[in-house]
């Protein structure tokens, strides 16, 4: 089912300049150096980083001080001093680069290295960094002498505290299977910054779209809230291949979360291992756990005339699910004329994530590699009963907005002082980990409806769902597939399927027209069989009637 979300002024704060994120990446006083050789080893050297005193720490004692920060009023996290951050623009942020001699574990065999990054005008609050080892933590205290950066730069007039550490990246380890050379030259394969932002390559080496820690819409109407990670701790991979071990801490004026990452990279991408518990400090109408946020201007679907020069731009093509019934599902990613709201009800789905399936540089024509981008496949662990995922399409007329978020919604209300608790895995890698073995929804295409050489009746739409691979390719010449179509609103006609006359076994086309009168949204649904048997993935699809036009003006008498 989808319902219109009604956008007001606020809304558009959703619209995040994705360009701003992928390309932003006074020591302490009496500051304590690590004593333990563990600590020293692990940081990569008492010489190199400054620390300050130890503290206990366990995931344990984690959810114990979110439940507690939950049942007190919100605070914001601190603000190095606004005046000098806001002048840290694009351009200044960029001089300010963290030596990677100062790595957290960089001088340690196999493990991932730490790096962090500088607040800024596009991220100004405050983010704590700390190492974990035999159950103590110390704060990573911040010292400008770890970041290179001119000698008239602006963030030298940042007072000691607090911290200007706004996020961090994980760097390529040393004897990792993906290992192509030095890491301190290399990419970092993992990055958290803003707000509960965080991203990560795929198996092609790109970054793309993001993930965060939650979606949330405190009310009807208002404005999506931004929580915070306000905190990180690091706990170092125990042996070659094995994961380094992210904390963090979540809060926001709705609620506050404990967090525990286990990532690792993997000859397909990256693989994250993610425990949540969030404790609510007020009744939330809305709560979006495993959330993933992507951008989508247009494709083959439906290109503005005269709008790019690029056939199709974007991170993200298409939403999939695995229900827990055992359906496999693509529904095709829309740019709507207004905020949409679709809701996919299940019970303890086995999977979702938003895909890149078009990897055909042809179709771009852009340099950044979009062909490239990851995909993001949430695999639930444990029951997570019912439910749904929940699809966000927010209108843009441009590339630089994430204007996409999918999530899963728990059944049951998320009331103030109610701790959800939920564990995942999230794959960034080129495939789905866990691909149908259906024929899959490679294109959707639209046309004006009716016959060639006839006249076009208004109101009328033609689809062309190409479908390609898995049963498909055994398919004998001459026999009949039949699309199985459905919709929430009018009538289909011209309805076949057809082999697309390629080179390409197994690659089929459903073709119908659909006549449908107003501008209200249609719910479609297709999928192939002969006879009984399912042939392909079911293809949903929110169709947008364009508004019929304006009456023709009375001819002059």
């Amino acid at each position: 089912m989808s319902v219109p979300h009604v956008p007001s002024r606020e809304t558009s704060d959703i619209l995040l300049d994705r360009r701003v994120l992928l390309k932003i990446g006074l020591a302490a006083q009496a500051a304590v150096a690590f004593g333990a050789e563990a600590f020293a080893q692990g940081a990569g050297g008492v010489d190199d980083l400054k620390f300050g005193p130890a503290e206990p720490f366990s995931y344990d004692g984690l959810k114990k001080l979110a439940l507690d920060k939950a049942s007190k009023p919100y605070a914001e996290p601190p603000r190095p001093n606004p005046e000098i951050v806001r002048k840290i623009d694009y351009d200044a942020h960029g001089k300010l680069k963290f030596n990677p001699d100062h790595a957290l574990y960089g001088k340690s065999p196999g493990a991932y290295p730490i790096t962090f990054m500088h607040v800024g005008q596009f991220f100004p609050k405050t983010v704590r960094m700390h190492a974990v080892a035999d159950g103590q933590s110390r704060e990573i205290l911040y010292d400008p002498a770890y970041f290179d950066m001119p000698a008239d730069h602006v963030a030298k007039g940042l007072p000691p505290q607090p911290s200007a550490y706004a996020g961090f990246w994980v760097r390529e380890a040393k004897n990792e299977v993906t290992d192509k050379g030095d890491w301190k030259t290399r990419e970092p394969f993992a990055t958290f910054l803003g707000a509960s932002y965080f991203r990560a390559i795929g198996g092609l080496g790109q970054v793309g779209m993001s993930a965060r820690g939650v979606a949330l819409f405190p009310e009807p109407g208002a404005a999506e809230e931004f929580p915070d990670f306000t905190s990180f701790w690091f706990e170092p991979a125990k042996a070659d291949g094995e994961p380094v071990t992210v904390y963090a801490l979540l809060d926001g004026p709705s609620l506050a979360g404990a967090y525990r990452f286990l990532i690792r990279r993997t000859p397909q991408g990256t693989l994250m291992e993610i425990e949540a518990a969030c404790t609510m400090r007020r009744d939330l109408p809305r709560l979006g756990l495993a959330a993933l946020t992507s951008m989508y201007w247009y494709s083959e679907t439906a290109k503005p005339e005269l709008i790019d020069w690029r056939p199709e731009v974007h991170d993200s093509d298409g939403l999939a699910m695995w229900t827990g019934s055992g359906e496999r599902i693509w529904r095709p990613l829309n740019n709507p004329p207004r905020i949409m709201t679709s809701t996919f009800s299940d019970e303890r789905p086995r999977g979702f994530g938003l895909l890149q399936r078009d990897r055909v540089f042809d179709h771009y024509q852009d340099g950044v590699k979009y062909e490239d981008r990851p995909s993001t496949w949430i695999e639930p662990v444990g029951d997570w009963g019912k439910g749904a995922v929940q699809l966000v399409e927010l209108p843009t007329d441009d590339e630089i907005h994430d204007n996409v978020v999918a999530y899963w919604i728990p059944a049951e209300p998320a009331k103030a002082g109610k701790t959800v608790s939920l564990a995942y895995k999230l794959y960034w890698q080129d495939e789905e980990p866990y691909p149908t073995p259906l024929g899959r929804v490679v294109a959707t295409r639209l046309g004006r409806g009716g016959q060639p050489g006839l006249p076009r009746p208004q109101g009328v739409r033609k689809f062309m769902v190409e479908f390609l691979g898995g049963p498909l390719a055994d398919i004998p010449y001459g026999q009949t597939v039949e699309p199985v179509l459905s919709a929430s609103r009018g009538t289909f006609s011209y309805v076949y399927a057809e082999a697309v006359p390629s080179d390409v076994a197994g690659h089929w086309r459903a073709q119908f027209d659909l006549t449908a009168e107003g501008s209200d949204p249609v719910e479609m649904r297709c999928y192939l069989k002969v006879g009984d048997r399912v042939l392909t993935e079911t293809w949903l699809f929110q169709y947008h009637p364009p508004a019929p036009p304006p009456p023709a003006p009375d001819a002059p008498r």
